[in-house]
Parts: structure tokens; C-alpha cells; sequence
């Protein structure tokens, strides 16, 4: 644990010893940046983005990954959908989320809708990439094998397909998850009256640059926090795979 943890404390100690000198005069200190965390949390205020901002994630990302393992799935197991969905996502995935910020605007106004939907597009295409990755990666061997045996289609897709692209779909659910996050950031930078991305417009309005930072954090730690939660996936359902961990 200690071992894992030592690149964040390096981190941590570099900034405390470079703030409001080699980092830039107006850097605070992770102390500086504790002390306003602490101040948010006392008015309440801290809570009430944060939980705008989580459901916001929340919902976004649920419907965005099950729409991308929808059609990746389908995409995988039948030539003809991958001919009808593959084309149109490749063209959409090369579309900045910055490029699509005023179209979701004028569509769905400057509410929660807009920013949902913009969270809703994140995740589709690295789930879809990689659940259509992982399934056209099966070995071909293993279906033989299983078809000898007698197993119909809906057996050898859940027997021996889906369980042999988990864990390539589970690297498609780490980057889905973080484009969440990202895409977050970029959807509360509109116009919002709530959320981690008000809280960081409001700051810079008022030269808080320990709020600032302090929502920098936030964003790290849900992101750390996530990428955790597909850790644990992993050792849960991938625990017959052996590989390579490093020396």
C-alpha cells in the first residue's frame, strides 16, 4: 500500500516545497488548498456542487456505457451491424467535445440536458471500440471448440465470447470513465449555477486560487477514485487471468 501510494506523496511534498516559489507566486500550498476545502465543507457548499456535479457524471456515463456496449456488442457478433453503426461512430468519434458544445446548446438549452448529453457522448466510443476489440479477439480455436460441443449461439456468447473480451472491455470501462470526468469539466464551464465547474468559474472571478486548486484535486480524486472502482472489477472477475504484473 505504501509502495502504491509513494508517487502521490512525492507529488504532494514537490508541490508544498515548490508553492508561491518555483511552481509561480500565485500557486498555493496543498495546506492553503486543505484550509479552503475545509471552509467549503463548513458552509456547505462543497457538498451541494459536488453532488450536482456527481449526478450530472452519474447518469451521463450510465446511459453513454450502456449505449456503447450495446453497439459494440453488436457490432462484434454481427458483420452487418458493424457495417451500419461503425462508419458513423468512427466519423462522430473524430469530433471535438469543445465543437460540440454550441450545437448540444442550441438542441437541449443551457440546462442539466445539455450537460448530461455531453457526458452521454464521452464514453460510447472507447466502450464500442473496445467491447468490438475484445470480442473480434476471441480465439478463434476456443469457438471451434465450443460449437463442437454443442453450444448454441446465446450459450457460446455468454460462455465463452463475452467472458474472453472482458477483460479488454473492462480497459474500455477505465477510459470511459475518465473521458466522464473530463467531459465534466468542459460541460460546467458553461453557463451553470452549480456544480465543481461553477465553483472553479466563481473562484477565478475572485482570484481564489486555493478554490481553484482545490477543485483541480476534487477532479483527480474522483478520477483516482474511479479508476480504483475498475481496478477492484478487475480482480473480482478477471481472477483466472494469469499475466505478466511487473519485476
Amino acid at each position: 500500500m505504501a509502495r502504491k501510494s509513494s508517487g502521490l506523496v512525492l507529488v504532494l511534498v514537490l508541490w508544498q516545497l515548490g508553492a508561491r516559489g518555483w511552481l509561480g507566486a500565485t500557486t498555493p500550498a496543498p495546506t492553503e488548498v486543505i484550509e479552503a476545502g475545509r471552509e467549503l465543507i463548513v458552509s456547505g457548499e462543497l457538498w451541494e456542487h459536488l453532488a450536482a456535479s456527481s449526478r450530472r457524471v452519474a447518469v451521463g456515463l450510465s446511459i453513454g456505457i450502456v449505449i456503447g456496449l450495446v453497439l459494440g456488442a453488436a457490432a462484434g457478433l454481427f458483420r452487418i451491424a458493424e457495417d451500419l453503426v461503425n462508419g458513423p461512430l468512427q466519423a462522430m468519434r473524430m469530433l471535438p467535445t469543445l465543437a460540440l458544445v454550441p450545437v448540444f446548446i442550441i438542441w437541449f438549452g443551457i440546462g442539466d440536458e445539455f450537460k448530461i448529453a455531453l457526458i452521454i457522448v464521452a464514453p460510447i466510443f472507447p466502450i464500442y471500440l473496445n467491447v468490438l476489440a475484445g470480442i473480434r479477439g476471441v480465439d478463434t480455436r476456443l469457438v471451434e471448440a465450443a460449437e463442437s460441443l454443442g453450444l448454441n449461439r446465446l450459450q457460446l456468447t455468454s460462455k465463452i465470447i463475452l467472458p474472453g473480451a472482458l477483460p479488454q472491455i473492462l480497459v474500455g470501462l477505465r477510459q470511459a470513465l475518465g473521458l466522464g470526468w473530463l467531459t465534466l469539466v468542459v460541460a460546467e464551464m458553461q453557463t451553470t449555477p452549480v456544480g465543481l465547474g461553477f465553483l472553479m468559474n466563481d473562484a477565478k472571478e475572485f482570484l481564489r486560487t486555493d478554490q481553484i486548486f482545490l477543485v483541480l484535486v476534487i477532479y483527480a480524486v474522483l478520477g483516482l477514485l474511479t479508476d480504483l472502482f475498475v481496478r477492484a472489477l478487475e480482480r473480482r472477475f478477471l481472477s483466472w487471468r494469469t499475466g505478466f504484473e511487473g519485476a
